[in-house]
């Protein structure tokens, strides 16, 4: 194959299509994938904002946005899939989340002989660049590059919004029990930034490691961040209380941000974005 244009790990040409995906291995499709599983739910939500769900015909569990998306027949979950339910809708795309679904169902999956597309996103642009290369996989190039290219310009305005402030520590608690936070290396990391913020765990070594509290006592963060389940506040985030030594908690720097928002890997992680923005404002202007 001769490639016309060569970008970013896609090479652009009328047949076939060649991509490079996450690990560095290039997955070429004779024609645009018209039959696709998607192995997590972010992956589902960025199909339809590259203009592609019509392609999707299985998902895994949670996978409920947008609405349409509740409809797609569902395999298990994004650790645990029926390989029996997946051979039987015959897909010719596999696209799996590289840290999420793990290296042995990757391999699993292609020793069966799926063709198998592996996403990551370690930055925000990553996002939007996942969404292009959908794209091209499923020949809605043009509609996702206009809706990647919005998003872009969105997020340049809030980083130039939020360039020169005064730092703020910041531990984003992930869950209770084990309790336990996000590397620098993530994602969510990369929105703390933007924000102005500085991961308190950004130095440790695996992308979610389980801590200790006095892990988080020697810190001594600015603010605290939970996520957990749903869009309430958990009622977890008020066990800080007992530390009233603790920064977060002596400035009442305890917030929340549903995980929809923050947690999946999509375009709507803007709105999580913009309050944790706000939120670390409120730290630096009480």
């Amino acid at each position: 194959m001769v490639c016309g244009i060569l970008w970013a790990g896609l090479c652009f040409a009328d047949s076939p299509i060649k991509i490079q995906d996450a690990r560095g291995n290039w997955i070429e499709l004779a024609v645009p994938a018209s039959r696709v599983v998607a192995l997590a739910p972010h992956i589902v939500e960025n199909f339809y904002s590259a203009g592609a769900g019509g392609t999707l015909v299985g998902a895994v569990s949670y996978s409920d946005y947008p609405e349409q998306a509740k409809a797609l027949p569902e395999i298990g979950n994004y650790k645990s899939v029926s390989y029996e339910s997946l051979l039987a809708l015959a897909p010719d795309l596999v696209v799996a989340w590289g840290s999420g679904n793990g290296d042995e169902m990757i391999h699993k999956l292609e020793s069966l002989g799926f063709t198998v597309f592996v996403t990551e996103s370690r930055s925000l642009e990553d996002i939007a660049r996942n969404v292009r290369m959908f794209g091209v996989l499923t020949g809605t190039a043009e509609a996702a590059d206009r809706t990647a290219s919005a998003w872009l310009d969105r997020l340049a305005a809030l980083k130039k919004n939020h360039q020169h402030l005064a730092p703020v520590s910041v531990f984003y608690q992930v869950w209770n029990d084990p309790l336990q936070t996000l590397n620098g290396e993530h994602l969510i990391s990369d929105v703390i930034e933007t924000c102005g913020g500085h991961n308190a765990f950004a130095d440790a070594v695996v992308l979610a490691p389980k801590i200790s509290i006095e892990s988080v006592l020697e810190r001594n963060p600015d603010a605290i961040i939970a996520s957990g389940m749903g869009e309430t506040r958990p009622e977890w985030l008020n066990d800080w209380k007992v530390y009233p030594g603790l920064n977060a908690v002596k400035n009442g720097n305890l917030y929340h941000v549903p995980p929809d928002i923050i947690q999946r890997h999509t375009f709507r992680i803007i709105q999580g974005m913009e309050l944790i923005c706000r939120q670390l404002q409120t730290v630096r202007n009480p």
